[in-house]
């Protein structure tokens, strides 16, 4: 009787096992998904949206090794939703699309002005897709933009992904705008939402004949245009109001952003030389302390005060300058802080005037100066920002280039 009950505990233990890992398989077998990279979504010319997936072929890619470029393909179809799109791939494809690798949502310009909410939302009601994701807007259509996003230094599209907006650490070009922050600022009645600006190289790349010279990228940091071998490029930032496109930041006014709302690690800054006619020194500034930002109403209209603090290192020498001066570095230093307070401020009058956008978060500044949140919410903050004045002062330090010393 011992010997029976201890095979149908067997059996028993045999048959869990099974049933537990055999739906675990079937769920995550890689031979039955299609990962998707990135999605694409533009207006169709019919009716409703034509959606592109980015897919990363992962078995040709394991099999061919490093040193070869897996392959990519963008495939689209055309439907009202995202939801119906992901249903007719899945039956273009023959396999279940996945999400969870999707690094990057991209929305046409076209159709970011009429409003991006409803794919915003059902893409994060999606378990599948991060949060992390990046959001791009995009200059010409998004199918083109994904189908020339393709990386220089790297061989799968999926690292060049991971590190898309690494650079805005260091040079203040672009920032890191992800959907859930997308989300996040949607819900929230002191900001609104950005999204990353994209664009392709016009000189670089042969467009079909539905797009214009105006649909591509045209942003400029310091009047210096862009070329390279890669036909997408991303500078600026796409500026919303509520969920819909109403303006854009170039490269310098992304650098203002980002030194607003505290994210900015460090830009180069480029300013005539106090002493030298038509020559240019290159400055690399570093925020020595969060932004100090205060705000008032004043007769229903909100005064805005902000103070920067800046280091700065100069990083075009001239072996006949001598930069170690006191009185030069000075002189510098006063260039900075009147060509940062100039610049800052053309960026915050847009953002009130032109834009009519809190994109900054000065909202959240606002709250103590209100009893209760229907307080705040009946003053409505982001429809009075069109009408706010600003006071922007910068204080910097700029020295000589760490490597070079008097002797």
């Amino acid at each position: 009787m011992k010997y029976i009950f201890k095979r149908i505990f067997i059996f028993a233990i045999i048959v869990l096992l099974l049933v537990a890992f055999s739906g675990s398989y079937k769920s995550l077998s890689i031979d039955k998904l299609a990962y998707v990279v990135a999605i694409g979504i533009d207006k169709s010319p019919s009716q409703g949206y034509n959606f592109s997936f980015q897919f990363t072929n992962v078995t040709s890619s394991s099999e061919s090794g490093t040193a070869e470029k897996s392959p990519s393909i963008v495939n689209n179809v055309e439907a009202n939703s995202i939801g119906s799109a992901i249903n007719l791939m899945n039956t273009y494809i023959g396999k279940r699309i996945n999400l969870s690798h999707c690094k990057v949502i991209v929305f046409s310009e076209e159709v970011a002005i009429e409003g991006i909410s409803k794919h915003v939302y059902t893409l994060m009601n999606d378990t599948q897709i991060r949060p992390s994701a990046n959001i791009v807007v995009s200059k010409c259509n998004a199918k083109y933009y994904i189908q020339n996003s393709k990386p220089i230094l790297e061989n799968l599209i999926t690292k060049y992904y991971d590190i898309f907006d690494y650079s805005s650490n260091f040079t203040g070009y672009s920032a890191d705008a992800t959907i859930g922050d997308f989300l996040n600022k949607l819900e929230c009645d002191t900001c609104n939402p950005v999204a990353i600006l994209g664009g392709m190289n016009t000189e670089n790349i042969s467009y079909p004949t539905d797009i214009t010279e105006n649909q591509s990228s045209s942003i400029k940091a310091n009047e210096s245009t862009i070329f390279g071998k890669r036909g997408s490029e991303n500078i600026g930032l796409a500026a919303f109001r509520d969920d819909k496109l109403v303006g854009e930041l170039n490269a310098s006014e992304c650098m203002a952003f980002l030194n607003m709302t505290n994210q900015a690690q460090g830009f180069f800054l480029t300013i005539p030389d106090p002493e030298v006619e038509n020559n240019y020194l290159d400055i690399y500034m570093s925020p020595k302390k969060p932004t100090k930002i205060s705000v008032k109403i004043t007769n229903g209209t909100p005064f805005i005060k902000l103070n920067f603090y800046f280091s700065g290192r100069i990083y075009s020498i001239d072996a006949n300058r001598q930069y170690l001066d006191e009185k030069k570095l000075e002189a510098i230093s006063s260039v900075c802080d009147s060509y940062l307070e100039s610049a800052f401020s053309d960026y915050l009058y847009k953002t009130s005037k032109e834009l009519k956008s809190d994109i900054n978060e000065f909202g959240k500044y606002a709250l103590s100066l209100f009893l209760t949140t229907n307080d705040f919410n009946n003053y409505n903050w982001n429809e009075n920002y069109k009408d706010a004045f600003f006071d922007v002062d910068v204080s910097s330090i700029v020295e000589s280039s760490i490597l070079l010393t008097e002797t």
